[in-house]
């Protein structure tokens, strides 16, 4: 009966995450979109913010309630869900020629985060010093993205922008937010919660309940977002959310909760051999080919998830 309960409320927890993602979203795109700030734009920050909350929350209060390898496995197995899982789907469903001067710096800090955080798992831990680091990479992310908005609005007519319809429309939107942002801070808590217990229960360690269950589970407002780009043909908001999301994850989430335990994180073993450098090969073979060539290619998303259930497998299998 104990086991039924805390299954429940652990899927009870994603659906407050994923219903309260998508309230989070839509609130959050609808304020970029009355500001006439461009798709990327919109998709690498406002909506990549929001798509991030629930990662971020159940990493930090995972660090703070001392379950460090859930902290780890949920933000590190975040991004290895977000780029081989997420953005093979959008790739194989729809591949894209794009700008690469529009992609290449996010490209460069989301690469070099993840080396950052590899060479953390040949340490054992993850000190202040690489923290820091992650947080100056967090901020180049920003400033890129807000000088591209300002840019491209200067660029943009006003008459273009999306326009408020009345007094219901901002309430409806501002509820929106409201909502998601409470649905996402309850489901955290609740998965953080009976993630730890089931873990406990079943005997399987913390670190693959985090990359796997909870690291999908947070990952379905992105899964959401990209669904809903693929079927409006919007491969710059789903690409663009999708490596704002991970650039966030690593380099906000993972900081944020060495900062809230007080002490560098540890890091285990298995995660320093198997997931960290599995979530910089899929980075590699997402943005690398694409910064070459301007194209994101259907083959990319085939061997993104070929690569991604290898990973599983290896991850359930040790």
């Amino acid at each position: 009966m104990e086991l039924a309960m805390i299954i429940f409320l652990f899927l009870v927890g994603i659906v407050f995450i994923v219903k309260g993602g998508d309230y989070f979203v839509d609130a959050a795109s609808w304020i970029a979109e009355v500001s006439g700030i461009p798709k990327l734009i919109i998709g690498a920050t406002i909506v990549s913010l929001a798509t991030t909350l629930p990662e971020m929350l159940v990493s930090v209060m995972a660090a703070a309630k001392g379950s460090v390898d859930m902290a780890i496995g949920n933000a590190v197995g975040s991004v290895t869900a977000n780029i081989g899982l997420i953005m093979g789907i959008s790739l194989v469903c729809m591949p894209a020629v794009i700008k690469r001067g529009d992609y290449l710096l996010k490209s460069v800090l989301m690469l070099g985060a993840a080396g950052l955080i590899v060479v953390s798992g040949f340490a054992g831990q993850m000190e202040m010093g690489i923290s820091a680091a992650l947080i100056v990479i967090f901020f180049l992310f920003l400033w890129e993205n807000i000088t591209s908005a300002k840019r491209s609005m200067k660029a943009e007519e006003s008459g273009n922008r999306k326009k408020i319809e009345g007094r219901k429309e901002v309430l409806i939107n501002l509820l929106k937010f409201v909502a998601g942002a409470v649905g996402i801070v309850w489901g955290a808590d609740l998965l953080v919660d009976n993630g730890s217990a089931l873990a406990a229960m079943v005997g399987i360690p913390e670190r693959v309940i985090g990359v796997t269950i909870i690291a999908v589970g947070t990952s379905l407002p992105e899964l959401i977002t990209t669904i809903t780009a693929i079927a409006k043909k919007q491969s710059s908001l789903s690409v663009g959310n999708i490596l704002g999301a991970n650039i966030i994850d690593l380099t906000l989430i993972l900081p944020l909760s060495s900062f809230v335990s007080g002490k560098a994180l540890p890091i285990a073993e298995a995660s320093a051999k198997l997931d960290l450098p599995a979530c910089l090969a899929v980075g590699c073979i997402a943005v690398i080919p694409a910064m070459i060539f301007s194209k994101f290619k259907k083959w990319q998303g085939i061997l993104l998830l070929a690569v991604y259930a290898g990973y599983l497998v290896l991850t359930l299998g040790a």
